[in-house]
């Protein structure tokens, strides 16, 4: 009888499921993968190259809340709207901008505001005389405008308008400010494009040196930056997309950036060293390919899924800049994945044991059982619960300033103090008792109330703690009573069609804080004669977004923890080790968010940062990013650690064995991943942007915790207290987990698969 074909012996060969399967396609397929992989990431840099162009500055605000809907009706039904530019200017000698020499140039820089384009409803001290545009000392006045267009291209205009202007007047008689938030948030955009580049710039070498060091071969060291190429190139181009549609903050880039770089990182060394020991174990290339993507290739579609779900959670925010971390964030990770499971393993079957070529370290990353973390896991389980007490507490204890936290919102200040934008926002604060140029409105769209009743609603407004002056249509009112009558000027206080009228509310505190919120609720408060009324400007958009996040905040929570919940158990079969995560990871980011207090709110450190401006509170938004990104990347080594305890388990049925086993094959793997993942974080602290730096000092601090005391002393103690209770799941869901066929199986099925002779790519 003539020996089968080798058609006959695939046919009689098991059929591979999953993970097993998708190994055995990247290597019949590698080439193929690779050449669509090239070409991806050309066309991906090509066109998502110019991303940045189209991205947006901003994005804190709700835009279905009724300080937005202020906002619309301002605009369309009045053609009113905030000061879009501040001008603050002043004698260059100090003098009083009263001066006649003053004067003359203050009418010059008004003509030169008005004449430039995009520019409309110039006003200012020298042209229509008012106390509260004059600073307390006499030595700066301002003049505001409003810009024709909005959004991105206001920003745009008034960026390069700010920088015309700014610095001494062409006749040197006056120095020149320039302010407002359009200005600002171009600003910050130019400013967060420069401090990119330079993170990158100290991020990438040092990482390149460092996965030398670990690898110990140049051409293993590498391989991280084909993930890394991918997840980056990949998103920019996802973005590119997702600009057509909805607008994405410019903010989000940086972490396309770090996710991009670090989970090229975290996942090349979670493949690369699985297959370096398989090929020490005596397997040929390819059938350590398949055996990588079952097994390793497995545990890194389920950390993807963990990180993918905490940032999904940012979508339930109303915010396009949480939003716009949760598109970038999800893209990357996605591409991230699938650079990991196919890309890098099509490139593995072609490079073989030549992944370990030019070594410049002997034994690095060569894996043995009874190493360091092997021994400091047997110390932890010898004295578990002195050390998970200990361990607990230290990380509630560094979570304590937490509990004095402040929130704010971002404004001027967010740029560093040498800023011009930073510097004009604090002279408007040091020199002018009210926010002249950035008053609160409220809007009564359908309006049709007598003259009377309107300066009954003024009068009392004006009456209200923290409101210096009401402005309508039927005079100014201030502590309760009328101070100027009506004037020809006053008419913009009715609609230019049809009914309506709206009231101008200047405040004296500043709006992004809690006295600016409790203006707003005591404006609110006010029971309304004028119908329907919306209250907006800067405190109402601060009061309705903190609102706003609060409100969804518990839905993203649940979102993270019962889809983690899920996940884990559907990993590990137990709903005990799933609990166990999200209570130490919260613990973690407890810890993380203490130390947000003691750094960026109360100052501590600061000279060590840069000298950013602390303002005494936290933005509020950041909390919840940080939440989201280390919650997921807690989640992905997690994963990492669990996939080999569990393995060493179901072989051998001993927990406190497979802890220390577990321990020891994941230890230097994810302490190495977590140090480089912080690496390319901790880049971030050089920017000069308050709330980049706040991302990246805090993502890092919550992974290096995460790596350190959370895995290498909470989790082991915790394990070996709990025994082989720590598999348990109720006999419902433990028959629900061995139905949907995740779990041991896939490890027999790539036996299967690699006994049978079959002749592969």
């Amino acid at each position: 009888m003539s020996p089968p074909t080798v058609g006959a012996q695939r046919a009689a060969a098991p059929a591979p499921r999953g993970f097993a399967r998708l190994g055995a396609f990247t290597v019949a397929r590698r080439r193929t993968i690779l050449v669509v992989a090239l070409l991806f990431v050309i066309v991906a840099g090509a066109v998502g190259g110019g991303v940045i162009a189209r991205l947006s500055s901003g994005g804190f605000d709700d835009p279905g809340s009724a300080s937005a809907v202020a906002a619309r009706e301002l605009a369309d039904r009045f053609d009113a709207g905030p000061s879009d530019i501040v001008l603050i200017a002043g004698s260059v000698d100090g003098a009083s901008i009263d001066s006649p020499s003053a004067a003359a140039a203050g009418k010059s820089l008004v003509a030169r505001l008005t004449a430039e384009s995009g520019v409309r409803d110039v006003i200012s001290y020298w042209s229509a005389p008012n106390p509260a545009m004059r600073s307390t000392d006499g030595t700066l006045a301002l003049v505001t405008a409003r810009m024709v267009d909005s959004g991105d291209a206001a920003q745009k205009r008034a960026g390069d308008i700010a920088k015309e202007l700014a610095g001494n007047s062409p006749d040197g008689v006056l120095t020149v400010h320039v302010s407002g938030a359009p200005v600002v948030f171009s600003e910050v955009g130019s400013t967060i494009e420069k401090d990119l580049q330079r993170a990158e710039s100290i991020a990438i070498p040092i990482t390149m040196l460092l996965m030398l060091l670990v690898f110990g071969a140049l051409v293993a060291s590498g391989l991280p930056a084909v993930i890394g190429a991918i997840a980056v190139l990949g998103s920019l181009l996802a973005l590119f997309i997702t600009t057509q549609v909805t607008s994405v903050s410019i903010f989000a880039i940086n972490l396309v950036t770090a996710l991009g770089i670090g989970l090229g990182i975290d996942y090349a060394l979670f493949i690369v060293t699985r297959f370096r020991e398989e090929l020490a174990k005596g397997r040929e290339p390819h059938d350590a390919v398949v055996r990588t993507v079952a097994t390793a290739g497995r545990t890194v579609v389920f950390s993807g899924i963990t990180v993918a779900i905490a940032l999904s959670a940012l979508l339930v925010f109303p915010q396009f800049f949480l939003r716009s971390f949760a598109y970038a964030g999800i893209a990357t990770t996605a591409l991230a994945v699938i650079a990991a499971v196919v890309v890098l393993p099509a490139l593995l079957a072609v490079l073989g044991p030549r992944v370990n070529r030019f070594r410049v370290l002997r034994g690095s990353m060569e894996v043995t059982d009874h190493g360091f973390w092997y021994r400091l896991s047997t110390f932890v389980m010898a004295r578990p619960w002195p050390i998970l007490i200990g361990g607990v507490a230290l990380l509630v204890a560094l979570g304590l300033p937490f509990f004095r936290v402040t929130f704010g919102q971002t404004d001027d200040r967010v740029l560093p103090a040498t800023a011009q934008a930073a510097q004009a926002g604090q002279l408007l604060r040091d020199k002018f008792d009210s926010r002249e140029s950035d008053p609160l409105t409220v809007v009564a769209p359908s309006s049709t109330a007598s003259a009377g009743v309107v300066s009954a609603y003024a009068e009392e407004l004006s009456g209200i703690s923290g409101v210096t002056r009401v402005d309508a249509s039927t005079g100014s009112y201030a502590q309760g009573s009328q101070v100027a009558p009506s004037s020809p000027a006053s008419s913009r206080f009715d609609a230019t069609s049809g009914d309506g009228t709206w009231l101008s509310v200047v405040v004296d505190v500043e709006p992004y804080s809690n006295a600016g919120k409790q203006v707003v609720t005591d404006l609110r408060a006010v029971p309304s004669p004028l119908g329907t009324t919306f209250v907006g400007g800067s405190a109402a958009v601060f009061a309705d977004s903190q609102d706003a996040m609060g409100s969804r905040l518990p839905w993203a929570i649940g979102i993270i923890a019962v889809a983690t919940f899920v996940l884990l158990f559907l990993f590990t079969g137990s709903v005990v080790l799933p609990i166990k995560a999200l209570v130490t990871n919260t613990l973690s980011l407890s810890a993380t968010f203490g130390a947000m207090v003691w750094v960026f709110q109360e100052g501590h450190l600061s000279q060590w940062l840069g000298n950013f401006t602390v303002t005494g509170e936290l933005d509020t938004s950041m909390p919840i990013l940080m939440f989201c990104i280390a919650f997921g990347l807690s989640m992905d080594y997690e994963v990492f650690l669990l996939s080999r305890i569990k393995e060493e388990y179901d072989r051998t049925g001993d927990n406190t064995a497979a802890v220390a086993i577990g321990m020891q094959r994941t230890g230097r793997l994810v302490t190495s991943a977590a140090a480089l993942m912080a690496i390319v974080f901790i880049a971030f602290a050089t920017s000069g942007v308050t709330i980049i730096k706040m991302l990246g000092v805090g993502v890092a601090l919550a992974v290096l915790v995460d790596a350190t005391i959370v895995r290498g002393l909470i989790v082991p103690a915790f394990m070996r207290i709990a025994g082989d209770a720590n598999w348990w799941a109720p006999a419902p869901l433990r028959r629900l987990h061995d139905r949907v066929g995740i779990g041991e199986a896939e490890t027999d099925d790539v036996d299967l698969l690699l006994d049978a002779p079959v002749a592969v790519g």
